[in-house]
């Protein structure tokens, strides 16, 4: 029950990572309209996020001023003495609460509450645990008030081995922090960096720059001979989680993940080159392969024949009005077409994409 003192310093770099790298990332924090575009582009945004992303300008610049006190300042009340240290802690966890329920940011936020648990101490935390003779509590009683009568125990030679292996590992961890902390210090900070091969010390940051406006690739299937026939009925996949049907309610996922839905909204700022799992997964459905299913929501040639062809559509996408006509038609999206995100392919034309990259060929169902 005794408090750590690295736990609360791992939620200061938390704080420090992701405020900075806001700040020296996108001049939209600094001009705290970041929040204007946040809950309508974030990866994967939940049924708040819809009401959220129409709260007033001034909503938002509060939003974002609270997002730089509690990154930027907060994370320095662990070093003013044990109240504040607590304050420090209810606020984090409060402040991530908010995240949690304001967008699917899958288990980060969760795991980031951990650190701050460390900022309350036996006295905060007691409550918790049973009184009972025997149990943890009243053990810890019981050392405390030796302790305080001036009796120390003997230190068992386990207890020695212990504390070098501790400072050892500090020691260790010490050194490998060097090109974090610098790279914390340095005015282009890079975030979500390993300095080392084992990936033991890393740096952190998240949202530093923010998209303004959302796109989405939408997978369009056909069971025409031609693509490019104009009387060809596309048919489209959709997700299990992110944008596609405008009358689909945004999904609460949270803390569970969907990571390829996550993958796509990465890739729908870039192209499909830069991206070719895509093509590998346009491949997959093609051949109908159950394990790429698996990861659909909704299949439109299920209990039919394989499409033919597939291609990937780029859509940009807007939250609707809540209480406007498109939102009365039970639309929570409304989309504009961008234009083509990847060609038409079909099984037979990717076979040399698939054996140049050496990936097992996809064998039709």
């Amino acid at each position: 029950m005794l408090r750590s003192s690295s736990c609360p310093s791992h939620s200061l770099q938390l704080g420090l990572l992701g405020g900075l790298i806001k700040i020296r990332g996108d001049r939209c924090w600094r001009e705290l309209t970041c929040m204007d575009y946040h809950y309508e582009t974030q990866p994967v945004p939940n049924p708040l996020a819809y009401y959220m992303h129409r709260s007033p300008w001034w909503f938002h610049q509060f939003e974002t001023l609270c997002n730089h006190f509690i990154e930027l300042v907060v994370p320095f009340f662990i070093f003013m003495g044990r109240r504040m240290c607590i304050i420090h802690g209810i606020l984090q966890i409060l402040f991530q609460v908010v995240l949690i329920i304001s967008g699917n940011l899958s288990f980060l936020n969760w795991l980031t509450i951990v650190p701050s648990i460390a900022c309350f101490d036996d006295t905060c935390l007691g409550f918790l645990f049973s009184s009972k003779e025997g149990c943890v509590k009243d053990q810890v009683l019981k050392i405390q008030a030796k302790e305080a009568a001036g009796q120390r125990l003997p230190l068992r030679y386990g207890c020695y081995v212990r504390k070098v292996v501790n400072v050892t590992f500090g020691l260790l961890i010490t050194y490998l922090s060097i090109p974090v902390v610098l790279n914390l210090l340095n005015s282009r900070q890079v975030m979500n960096t390993s300095f080392n091969p084992l990936r033991i010390v890393n740096t952190y940051g998240a949202f530093g720059s923010i998209t303004r406006e959302r796109t989405e690739i939408i997978f369009q299937g056909t069971s025409s001979l031609d693509p490019n026939d104009p009387m060809a009925v596309w048919e489209e996949y959709e997700f299990k989680c992110k944008p596609g049907d405008l009358k689909r309610r945004p999904c609460l996922i949270t803390p569970y993940h969907y990571r390829l839905d996550w993958l796509m909204w990465f890739a729908a700022f870039q192209t499909y080159e830069q991206n070719e799992w895509i093509i590998h997964l346009a491949g997959k459905l093609l051949a109908s392969e159950e394990a790429a299913l698996s990861l659909i929501a909704f299949n439109p040639f299920e209990g039919k024949a394989p499409p033919r062809w597939i291609r990937g559509e780029h859509f940009k996408y807007k939250f609707s009005q809540p209480g406007g006509k498109h939102a009365s038609k039970g639309k929570w999206w409304i989309r504009k077409r961008i234009g083509p995100y990847f060609p038409p392919v079909n099984l037979q034309g990717l076979k040399k994409f698939y054996e140049a990259r050496d990936w097992p060929y996809p064998k039709q169902n």
